[in-house]
C-alpha cells in the first residue's frame, strides 16, 4: 500500500498571489474552496476557509461535493479555487497516467495544468483495515495475511478504495485474499457499518 500524505492543493497559487495583490490594492478578493464527501476533507476545507478569511479574503466552502473526480473536475473548471487533497491520490489516481514518483514530479505535472499545491501539511494518512476487536481475537487475526484463512468475511470499503490500484485490487493481489463479498460503501457509511 502506498503512503498518502495530505496536502492542501490550490488552483493556481497564482490565485493566491493575485489575491495578495488585490488586497494590497484595496480590492475585495473571493475564493471558493471545495471538499470531498468525508469528514476529514470537510474539516480541512473549513480550516482553509477560516485561514483565508483570517487573511482578509472572502472565502466560501462548498462542502461534500463528491469523490475525487468530482472535486478535481470542479477545480479544473474553475467552479472552486482550492481543495485539500492527498498527494498519494494525485500521483496514484488523478494523474496516474503520468507515472509520478516524487513530489517534485507532482508539482511539475500540476504546473503544466496551471495548478500549484502548498507544502504538505505534515502528516500521513495511510490506509488500514479495521474490524471489531472481539472478532479479530476469535479468528486470531494479527496480520493482513491472516485474512487469507477467512474467505467468509464480508469487507466494506469506501467506494474509491474499491477501484484504486493501491486500494482493494492491489491489497487483494498482494495478500492473495480470497474474499468475494466485498462491497463499496459511501466513505462515512463504511465507519458506521462496522
Amino acid at each position: 500500500m502506498s503512503i498518502s500524505r495530505l496536502t492542501g492543493m490550490l488552483l493556481a497559487l497564482l490565485a493566491t498571489t493575485l489575491a495578495h495583490q488585490a488586497l494590497a490594492a484595496g480590492e475585495p478578493v473571493r475564493i471558493d474552496i471545495g471538499s470531498k464527501s468525508f469528514t476529514e476533507s470537510v474539516i480541512l476545507g473549513d480550516m482553509l476557509s477560516h485561514l483565508a478569511q483570517g487573511a482578509g479574503i472572502e472565502a466560501s466552502h462548498h462542502r461534500q461535493l463528491g469523490g475525487t473526480r468530482v472535486v478535481w473536475n470542479a477545480l479544473l473548471s474553475g467552479e472552486i479555487d482550492a481543495y485539500p487533497e492527498y498527494t498519494g491520490t494525485l500521483m496514484n489516481e488523478t494523474l496516474a497516467r503520468e507515472n509520478l514518483q516524487t513530489e517534485a514530479q507532482l508539482r511539475q505535472a500540476l504546473a503544466a495544468q496551471g495548478l500549484r499545491m502548498t507544502r504538505p501539511l505534515g502528516f500521513n494518512n495511510s490506509y488500514a483495515i479495521g474490524m471489531k476487536e472481539a472478532l479479530a481475537e476469535r479468528l486470531k487475526l494479527r496480520r493482513i495475511s491472516d485474512l487469507r484463512n477467512h474467505p467468509e468475511l464480508v469487507f466494506g470499503f469506501g467506494n474509491e478504495f474499491m477501484d484504486r490500484a493501491d486500494g482493494w485490487p492491489g491489497l487483494q493481489q498482494r495478500y492473495q485474499l480470497p474474499q468475494q463479498n466485498v462491497r463499496g460503501l459511501d466513505h462515512d457509511l463504511a465507519y458506521r457499518g462496522i
